[in-house]
């Protein structure tokens, strides 16, 4: 023992390599301070020891509700995402079939019996803002239920080690095949599970294409080698990602890449349901044997069943981390070894911090959903619900621009006439053709001739929209000088009026006489 109290080693006497770089440092340069010299050996330390490599998880299984929940929601979730681009949804001839699709040709967005167009991208802010006001209200009931059940990378890493159970064995087979030597059965195991992977990530980055592309013809078209380039580089990409985020990387992707486990904290109060140790139940720990009393200890027989089952590696029984989302594999597993030494189920259940403290000081623990954040994000949520469904169910399939040519301002004719020129767009987001009858409105004496006509009219005929475009007309206006208005700008209304529906848009324009009358 030396005079500090550690104990000297075999090398006691001899200095250390530390100590001979700080003399060679003090050597090679005499002009720098000691405190210097340690900060900088201290940084190189500290530099060399702060990576760790990752320690494989190796899950075991678990059987009870909350595994069977999770079961469910992959079938649902991984149904819906694999299966929706085939669902047909009949729209007319000459419209795409696809109950499901994003159409960057047309361009427009199909969900079932919504069209949504490129200027109606607010829809899909709307959306955004609903799935984000969603999210911080199931957080502020139930803790990070979605990272446990429904994130994508959940859903794909539950997968991915149902496979490895599939093929490897459960924990303790793949425990014991990851330090085995490589053999033929090894290598046999371990291609066939990167195998299997590799074909889920590929249908997971085909199934993404497909909301791009109707499913049917891509899908012959990628099997013959005809489909673009840019499919193969997108299902190349994907199923990478997948690949490496399922297979690999899994738990790091929650820790590490997701920024959701540092913003959910802001999320959550004492009230919002977590996954929690009953601290006031399980302590004091420790072994128990048959037939030995529970007076005097807690429930918790520090089994460690509850840490082999985290798909994360962490034991809840630390409390609330960033590292736990939540899955509930820790109640199943705790819930089981309950059963067996004859306690009640709920050592780890969805509970609070605060109940834990109201039983600690003998009162009846409750759950609070109605609170402040909850009701503010209820009440965001109805609202923005309510202006979106308002809007779908009131938005006009019509739309009217009326667009007046600025070069040349405006001409004189030879009689003295004033002329303006103009474009109508109509957009016709019906799935039929529409026929239009145009007028106009605040300037009498009007005469219309459409550009490459040689006739004046007195009204422009009858047009038809073709559906699901954007259709254009092109006319000039001439007023005589007898009818010219006495201001420069003159206020008009281009009236557009469906003949079969009777519907009505209007757009607004002005018409310029340059102060000449």
């Amino acid at each position: 023992m030396d005079a500090s109290g550690g104990t000297q080693g075999p090398s006691a006497g001899r200095p250390s390599s530390a100590d001979v770089e700080m003399q060679d440092q003090k050597e090679a340069a005499p002009g720098i301070a000691r405190h210097d010299v340690e900060a900088v050996n201290v940084g190189a330390a500290t530099k060399t020891s702060l990576y760790k490599a990752r320690e494989a998880v190796h899950p075991k299984r678990v059987y009870g509700t909350f595994r069977n929940v999770k079961w469910a929601v992959m079938i649902v979730t991984l149904g819906i995402y694999y299966l929706l681009p085939w669902v047909r949804w009949d729209r007319g001839p000459g419209a795409p079939d696809q109950a499901v699709l994003v159409d960057f040709g047309a361009p427009r967005f199909y969900f079932f019996f919504i069209e949504i167009w490129p200027q109606e991208v607010y829809y899909i802010t709307g959306l955004l803002i609903l799935a984000a006001i969603g999210l911080f209200f199931v957080t502020a009931l139930l803790g990070r239920v979605w990272c446990g059940y429904a994130c994508p990378q959940t859903v794909w890493t539950d997968l991915f080690i149902w496979v490895e159970r599939f093929v490897q064995g459960d924990r303790n087979a793949r425990l014991k095949l990851a330090k085995a030597p490589w053999t033929f059965d090894k290598i046999r195991k371990i291609a066939t599970t990167h195998a299997i992977w590799i074909l889920i990530a590929i249908a997971t980055g085909g199934a993404w294409v497909f909301y791009f592309n109707d499913a049917p013809t891509l899908a012959q078209n990628l099997l013959t080698g005809t489909a673009h380039p840019a499919a193969y580089m997108f299902i190349g990409v994907l199923t990478f990602t997948t690949y490496s985020l399922g297979g690999f990387m899994r738990e790091q992707v929650c820790i590490y890449m997701c920024p959701w486990p540092r913003i959910q904290a802001a999320m959550i109060d004492e009230d919002a349901l977590a996954v929690t140790y009953r601290t006031d139940r399980g302590e004091r720990r420790g072994a128990h044997k048959k037939g030995d009393t529970w007076e005097g200890r807690g429930h918790c027989i520090d089994c460690k069943q509850c840490v082999v089952a985290c798909p994360m590696g962490i034991d809840i029984r630390d409390g609330l981390q960033l590292e736990c989302i939540q899955c509930a594999l820790c109640i199943d597993a705790c819930d089981s070894i309950m059963d067996k030494v004859g306690l009640p189920r709920g050592l780890i259940a969805y509970d609070t911090d605060i109940n834990i403290t109201r039983r600690q000081a003998g009162e009846p623990g409750r759950f609070n959903f109605v609170r402040h954040r909850t009701v503010a994000y209820a009440a965001i949520l109805a609202v923005v619900g309510a202006v979106m469904l308002y809007g779908l169910l009131s938005r006009d399939l019509l739309e009217l621009n009326a667009l007046r040519d600025r070069i040349p301002n405006y001409v004189m004719l030879s009689d003295g006439s004033m002329r303006n020129g103009y474009t109508l767009k109509i957009h016709n987001m019906r799935p039929t053709e529409e026929e239009f009858r145009v007028t106009l409105e605040g300037l009498e004496g009007a005469r219309f001739r459409l550009v490459g006509d040689s006739a004046d009219r007195d009204t422009l005929p009858l047009f038809t929209a073709p559906r699901d475009r954007v259709d254009t007309i092109r006319f000039y206006i001439a007023v005589p000088p007898d009818r010219l208005p006495a201001d420069d700008q003159t206020p008009i209304t281009f009236r557009i009026e469906n003949t079969e529906r009777g519907t009505v848009e209007t757009a607004r324009s002005v018409f310029v006489t340059g102060g000449r009358r």
